[in-house]
């Protein structure tokens, strides 16, 4: 059940978690909210999403986990810095929460899924501690459907790479497409599950700059490096040739990546 966090927390990690709102990261969830819901949020990391579901329901609370206590203490200033008195902050697993059944109106994971040891149990988690009547909402990446301009060779090995490290860590980076399937394995009831997708896009230049100058030392200064390396499923030498790479394909005028992710709302 275990599974080892690819990305890990450093700082060129962050600048993409950071980057995420409730508005890039949970605009289908957004409509199905009230005022007065009580909101849990699994895996918040940095809390920026969380803290924007807060504003969302400002007579009802966002608890915001994490496995993680240092990347919590980093969300609760967050919440502190924004003057949010609606959110609470708890350190915790999803394939053994600590809230008693039907506890949340809503219950949150974004990015979350693909990196867990058994999807499946963290679903019945999820829905043990949703209200009936609440909501499930999942949203999780599909590596192997990132797509990018102008083809770039090295950016094909990247792709191959970071699955095969993520897949030895114990996750899945294909789950945004088996989101429903899991939810089916964990008893959840289809009828009442709305399926979608959608995507961030990175084309103009400073969304350019950003995303490939991200990556480029993510490769090689994260968590993601080690435990490939770890793992002996690539060397530092290749990981470095792979940071070149990104950085080849954001120095293109002509440079476009799309990030599809999948999506479930579970009526409970």
């Amino acid at each position: 059940m275990s599974a080892t966090y690819t990305h890990g927390h450093h700082a060129a990690v962050l600048r993409s978690h950071t980057w995420r709102t409730a508005l890039n990261s949970a605009s289908f969830l957004l409509p199905h909210l009230q005022r007065d819901m009580h909101i849990l949020d699994v895996g918040c990391g940095p809390g920026t999403i969380s803290a924007d579901l807060a504003t969302y329901v400002p007579q009802g609370t966002v608890t915001a986990l994490d496995y993680e206590p240092a990347i919590i203490e980093q969300a609760r200033s967050l919440a502190t810095e924004r003057g949010l008195a609606n959110m609470d902050f708890v350190q915790g697993n999803v394939h053994a929460l600590q809230f008693p059944d039907q506890t949340f109106d809503v219950v949150f994971a974004h990015q979350v899924l693909q990196h867990v040891g058994d999807p499946v149990q963290a679903l019945r988690e999820m829905k043990r501690v949703t209200k009936p009547g609440g909501i499930v909402a999942v949203r999780d990446g599909d590596y192997a459907a990132f797509t990018w301009f102008p083809d770039n060779s090295l950016l094909n090995k990247w792709q191959s790479v970071y699955c095969a490290v993520a897949t030895a860590n114990g996750g899945d980076p294909e789950a945004g497409k088996k989101l429903h399937y899991w939810a089916r394995q964990a008893g959840y009831d289809m009828a009442r599950i709305e399926r979608t997708a959608s995507c961030w896009v990175y084309s103009r230049p400073d969304e350019v700059e950003w995303w490939s100058s991200l990556w480029a030392e993510r490769l090689v200064k994260s968590s993601f490096a080690t435990t490939g390396v770890e793992r002996g499923v690539v060397t530092m030498e290749e990981l470095q040739k792979l940071a070149e790479g990104w950085r080849e394909w954001g120095n293109s005028e002509d440079a476009w990546f799309s990030v599809p992710s999948g999506e479930i709302l579970c009526r409970i």
